[in-house]
């Protein structure tokens, strides 16, 4: 395996062949092997800064809820009331609290919040969550929108409120009391959202206020189709998941205009295109998938990452307090393992290089760690066969990777902790 093609990765002077593979694509997608990895978000945000600077990429959209990161969307356009990053992100308090309340995003969040000062509206970038969590907050959201208007609006979203309320703001509570019977609250969160739409289109409400109030009836709608879905088991309640995550996707993209450019920070399964793992023999898709089907390969840059060893965060189960995880050396045969053999240095490779090796082109595990963690258990359950030439476009390898800094943990707000040197 020591013929597979490579280039160094030590700091941001090596994206410039990243950015020329690049080229004109509309949208990029960088992945991430954890969510718990300070690596991965400090290469993101080098790459993304790249992208905003030389490209004039338009947004920033993540695996995170819409409610949460619209506020940091309007902290980083001058419009929110926040004093501090630090400050604004410890909004985000849905578990897993760390994926986005750390110090790496507070560093992303600062570079934007100056990159954006004085720019025009069009001109500034911006950052927004792609996921199908926040059922009870974008709920909350709406109403707080609708409630001084009225109207039919109002009393939709008001009536789809009530439904939940039996449930106590427990999703999971509501998608276990009405998975197997007739009587739940699709109608309502549907009829909340024609509602909104139709009150848009008879208003002339800020487009920006009335999107926001859109997008969280959306959430609400694909929301309670995903928790019924979890409940019933299969892969269903991900593909609900990923294909809101798209229509959102398209959604931002067409608010943007028809030149619009998209940055997608998602965990490797997301942004590596199903069709070349074990997913599509379930019947899975994900949004690398999608958005190579809907926009085009040549319209699409897919970014993988992933490491040998180190530290991650991570909880034993779910809802469990985060611990700093060792992670384990990859085990021979996989593919972090053959990176590693090469040589213990950071690199990069592209995939249109790789087509030739015989050896990658039929499915290799390829690591996985997810919010919950047990490395001991690891390669019983976290390496995904892959064909990683045509899953992604490009692999970012990081040979020894530490753990994230979650705001939690490093709670000193006025001195962030040491992040890889080009974090700042």
């Amino acid at each position: 395996m020591a013929n597979i093609p490579h280039h160094p990765l030590q700091g941001p002077q090596d994206l410039d062949l990243l950015m020329e593979e690049i080229g004109n694509a509309r949208i990029v997608l960088l992945g991430e092997a954890s969510h718990g990895t300070s690596e991965y978000y400090t290469w993101r945000t080098a790459i993304s800064k790249r992208l905003i600077q030389e490209k004039n990429f338009n947004f920033i959209s993540v695996e995170g809820d819409w409610p949460d990161c619209f506020e940091v969307n309007k902290y980083i356009k001058g419009q929110g009331e926040a004093v501090t990053a630090p400050e604004l992100l410890q909004t985000f308090n849905r578990w897993p609290t760390w994926m986005w309340g750390n110090w790496e995003v507070a560093g992303l969040v600062d570079w934007m919040k100056k990159f954006n000062a004085g720019k025009s509206e069009a001109e500034q970038a911006g950052f927004f969550g792609l996921d199908v969590y926040s059922l009870w907050d974008s709920l909350q959201e709406i109403l707080n929108y609708l409630e001084q208007q009225g109207g039919p609006a109002a009393a939709a979203a008001k009536k789809a409120f009530r439904c939940f309320e039996p449930y106590s703001e427990d999703p999971q509570e509501y998608a276990r009391a009405v998975a197997f019977v007739s009587q739940d609250c699709e109608d309502e969160v549907v009829n909340m959202l024609q509602a909104l739409r139709q009150k848009g289109l008879d208003s002339g409400a800020d487009r920006t206020a009335e999107f926001d109030a859109e997008q969280n009836a959306l959430v609400a709608v694909n929301a309670e189709r995903y928790y019924r879905a979890m409940i019933r088991g299969g892969g269903s309640s991900w593909n609900v998941r990923d294909r809101h995550m798209m229509e959102t996707l398209t959604r931002l993209l067409d608010l943007h205009g028809p030149d619009s450019k998209a940055i997608i920070w998602e965990h490797n399964t997301h942004v590596g295109d199903a069709r070349y793992t074990d997913m599509a023999r379930n019947n899975m898709v994900n949004v690398g998938q999608l958005v190579r089907e809907q926009y085009g390969e040549e319209n699409t840059f897919i970014v993988g990452f992933g490491s040998y060893k180190g530290s991650v965060i991570a909880a034993d189960e779910w809802g469990e307090p985060m611990e700093i995880m060792e992670v384990p050396p990859a085990p021979s045969g996989t593919w972090e393992n053959m990176l590693h053999e090469i040589s213990p240095q950071n690199k990069l490779l592209f995939s249109k290089e790789l087509t030739e090796e015989k050896a990658l082109r039929d499915k290799i595990g390829h690591r996985a760690i997810g919010v919950v963690y047990h490395p001991r258990m690891e390669r019983y359950g976290n390496y995904v066969p892959t064909v990683v030439p045509k899953r992604y476009d490009a692999f970012a390898y990081i040979d020894t990777t530490r753990a994230l800094h979650p705001l939690a943990i490093y709670q000193d707000h006025t001195q962030p902790p040491e992040l890889y040197p080009f974090a700042e």
